[in-house]
């Protein structure tokens, strides 16, 4: 039996004595699985131990392709396969879109290159001798998903990519990743908004105080009301 693509177990995170992620065990073949939670649940913090980024510090065991990512520096685990678009986007003010792209490229085969980044986002194209900060929020996420494609990761984890913007840049973004998905990327989308994780993917992981709470479907979770309001804390609200 072929190894799952991404396979975490008995994942534990902390923060000083701080215990913030709990035995968080769950797997990703090759398709798309959204991780759904209100704020301060450790979703972030989830990501941050999977890239290999400190703090925090983590035991437990994090493969990728059956290859273990704990303990290795965090360009190590991006060059294994591993794209990342971080909450916030975390670009530079001082560099131009395409300085941003340059520095992103990787040497080596792959099918992503400065050119097809502007071909999937045609306005970094038009914005391309402009610096990070004067650049709108979708232009920016945007961005920070072409960064991270520039590696050619074989999986992207995305933490709260639809932030700040607006319906209709949501909207975009979620057929931009649904494209991506078709050609082969598998995607763990870290989501509160429920509209968008449950667009994007039919798995549905729930995490509640730093725990894998529930597993569920996009369907079911869209449907059930209650599951919304114990898991999730708020009322369901469907965009226009």
């Amino acid at each position: 039996m072929a190894d799952p693509l991404l396979a975490v177990e008995g994942l534990n995170a902390y923060y000083s004595s701080a215990h913030v992620l709990h035995d968080v065990t769950f797997t990703l073949g090759n398709e798309s699985v959204a991780i759904v939670g209100r704020n301060g649940m450790g979703k972030s913090t989830l990501c941050a131990a999977i890239m290999g980024f400190t703090p925090p510090r983590t035991s437990g065991s994090v493969k990728f392709q059956g290859t273990e990512l704990m303990g290795k520096a965090s360009y190590k685990v991006a060059r294994s396969g591993l794209g990342y678009v971080p909450q916030g986007r975390r670009l530079f003010p001082s560099l131009t879109v395409d300085e941003h792209l340059r520095i992103a490229v990787r040497n080596g085969s792959g099918g992503w290159n400065r050119e097809r980044v502007y071909e999937l986002f045609p306005r970094l194209g038009e914005r391309k001798r402009n610096g990070g900060a004067e650049l709108s929020g979708g232009e920016q996420q945007m961005l920070a998903i072409g960064r991270a494609l520039l590696g050619n990761p074989k999986l992207l984890i995305m933490d709260e990519p639809s932030e700040g913007l607006a319906p209709a840049i949501v909207d975009t973004m979620v057929e931009t990743f649904k494209k991506l998905e078709e050609e082969g990327l598998a995607i763990l989308l870290i989501e509160q908004k429920l509209d968008v994780a449950t667009s994007l993917a039919k798995r549905q992981l729930i995490m509640v105080g730093g725990e894998i709470a529930l597993e569920t479907t996009a369907e079911e979770l869209a449907r059930d009301t209650e599951m919304q309001r114990r898991f999730l804390g708020v009322e369901p609200v469907a965009r226009a």
